[in-house]
């Protein structure tokens, strides 16, 4: 799930840096497990990863994409990029699709399997908890934890705000949720232990004042007293960031100050449409956000997560498909974000983000999110997982569900390939295109795939 518009090296595990004499040893050692799909899986991992060392533990990082064999983990990366860039109403149809199923498929539980005895055997000896930030990762532990081969508690940190079915895996032992509202979801999804600690950020995000908004402009280049609004798309720059642009500088509630992460194309398009501030990819997006009055994203992860950090108020506005949708439904849900679904309330919810009641609400909403006390946060119940040790694996409930269709299970391929790369899961159904598993898996021309195809009417997302 692509998110800001920067990301964080994928460290290769070590083993612990040596220890001078007379320091304390270590509160014990827990493994990592993301996935390098955008940033915001690797982001949240990474920050959990800092609290964990300051904490006292040593903590090893794994990618699970470098552990698919064949390097099968960077091929569906990119076809899933193409997927989502090219035809985005696949993408739509077979993330509804596996959210209706409850589920993937059995050529995703293959391809999972391939990665457990390589995950398995990466895991450091005294490894004494596994936390998974990715939901594929969740799906391999909870594999290796129910079979018995993993000796050890598994967590899954949920680093969105909507929690697909294929996020809750079983055989996990406890899931970690930012807000009541994905923690009821991953419940519904059938997560039995499910804990709310809030979400992590950057500690560089943190609220500012004027003083510090108008340096930070000044740093930046930007206009100093115009309202400017953030509009962030993703590490990719997906999703139709060109028109939101276009539509946020003429509708006159702010200028657009637009992050196109490693989208050089788009960033050319932006400043040929006349679009003054065009970043390509940045490493201050504290001081960007710092300097914006609002930010306008389409996907809902950590960027979002960060905004509400630094104490700026979020729309969320044209979203991508799957996932984007989603997120945008649960923040509006947990009244931390505004769901702008009409273009023609966009100028009206601007202007009351940046100059009326809305404003000063969405930021206290998004603010109190980062309010618990450090004992209560993820990294804190990670700790006390991996203090409680292993415990009883509960039987799950039956969950009797309705057969899926004939149409809705024909396509085990292109999903597989959408498991890998966004949702992270193990999708294996879709919707009888053998073609598009095909483009994906190939390389071959999306776009003549789509005009082949036709956006299906249900699944369409402009």
């Amino acid at each position: 799930m692509p998110q800001a518009g920067r990301t964080l090296p994928r460290p290769a595990p070590a083993g612990p840096p040596p220890r001078p004499r007379g320091e304390a040893a270590p509160a014990g050692r827990i493994a990592i497990v993301s996935a390098s799909i955008g940033a915001g899986h690797d982001g949240a991992a990474a920050e959990l990863a800092h609290r964990l060392t300051a904490d006292g533990f040593t903590v090893d990082r794994h990618d699970l994409l470098d552990l698919l064999p064949a390097r099968f983990g960077r091929a569906v990366q990119e076809g899933y990029h193409r997927l989502l860039v090219r035809a985005p109403w696949a993408y739509q149809r077979i993330y509804a699709g596996t959210e209706r199923a409850g589920g993937g498929g059995p050529v995703a539980r293959a391809l999972l399997r391939t990665a457990e005895s390589r995950l398995l055997n990466a895991l450091a000896p005294g490894t004494g908890a596994v936390v998974s930030t990715y939901p594929g990762a969740s799906r391999v532990l909870g594999n290796l934890r129910r079979s018995g081969r993993l000796a050890v508690p598994v967590l899954t940190y949920l680093t969105d705000f909507s929690v697909h079915p294929l996020w809750v895996a079983d055989g996990v032992d406890v899931h970690l949720a930012a807000h009541a509202v994905p923690a009821s979801q991953a419940r519904a999804a059938g997560a039995l232990d499910v804990r709310v600690s809030g979400p992590v950020a950057d500690p560089r995000f943190w609220p500012c004042d004027r003083r510090e908004r108008l340096r930070a402009r000044a740093r930046l280049g930007l206009p100093p007293h115009s309202p400017l609004a953030l509009l962030v798309a993703g590490s990719w720059g997906v999703g139709p960031v060109r028109q939101v642009a276009r539509e946020v500088r003429d509708c006159g509630a702010a200028v657009p100050v637009v992050v196109c992460g490693r989208n050089e194309t788009l960033a050319a398009q932006l400043r040929a449409d006349g679009i003054e501030h065009v970043y390509g990819w940045v490493d201050d997006m504290p001081g960007l956000m710092h300097a914006a009055d609002v930010l306008v994203q389409n996907a809902g992860g950590l960027t979002s997560l960060e905004a509400f950090a630094a104490g700026l108020p979020v729309a969320s506005y044209r979203c991508i498909p799957g996932h984007g949708l989603t997120n945008a439904a649960a923040l509006a849900e947990a009244g931390a974000a505004v769901w702008i679904e009409d273009p023609a309330d966009l100028k009206a919810a601007l202007n009351d983000l940046i100059d009326g009641p809305l404003g000063p609400e969405r930021r206290a909403a998004g603010l109190a999110l980062f309010a618990r006390p450090a004992d209560e946060g993820p990294a804190a119940e990670i700790a006390r997982v991996h203090r409680s040790g292993l415990r009883p694996l509960p039987a799950r409930p039956v969950v009797h569900r309705r057969r899926a269709s004939r149409r809705l299970a024909a396509t085990a391929l292109a999903a597989c390939t959408v498991w890998a790369c966004a949702v992270g899961t193990a999708v294996a159904t879709s919707y009888g295109e053998p073609g598009l598993a095909r483009a994906i898996g190939h390389g071959l021309d999306l776009d003549d795939f789509a005009r082949h195809q036709g956006p299906h009417a249900e699944g369409h997302h402009s």
